[in-house]
């Protein structure tokens, strides 16, 4: 019995690892110059969102989940953060002056997208 249990925490861990830092989520490609991403079951969907340089640009968070985790959303590379209402768009511009892979997380790091600009 000992041992059943331990299998099962082992593979839990594991499917923890695996959900929150190593999968990876397909692209959405925008031309748009807002995008919305919901806040929602532990993650930002979209969460990796590819938009071309320069190109004017504002998320548009919706955070359904009312979890602690879940209420600020970090651009470290910008220093950038806002704190995200329940049930209530909130806009960050950013700004697409530079190429590359940026990422943004909840306080935790739990929560985790990409910003690509190319």
């Amino acid at each position: 019995m000992i041992l059943l249990v331990n299998i099962i925490a082992v593979l839990l861990f594991v499917f923890i690892i695996w959900w929150f830092w190593l999968s990876s989520a397909p692209t959405q490609k925008s031309a748009s110059e807002v995008i919305d991403i919901v806040v929602e079951n532990g993650v930002y969907n979209p969460s990796r969102i590819e938009v071309s340089q320069g190109q004017a640009l504002t998320l548009r968070f919706l955070r359904k989940d009312v979890n602690p985790c879940a209420e600020k959303v970090i651009f470290e590379d910008w220093n950038l953060s806002a704190d995200l209402p329940v049930s209530q768009p909130y806009e960050v511009k950013i700004p697409t002056d530079d190429k590359g892979e940026y990422s943004f997380t909840c306080q935790m790091q739990m929560y985790r997208g990409t910003l690509i600009i190319k």
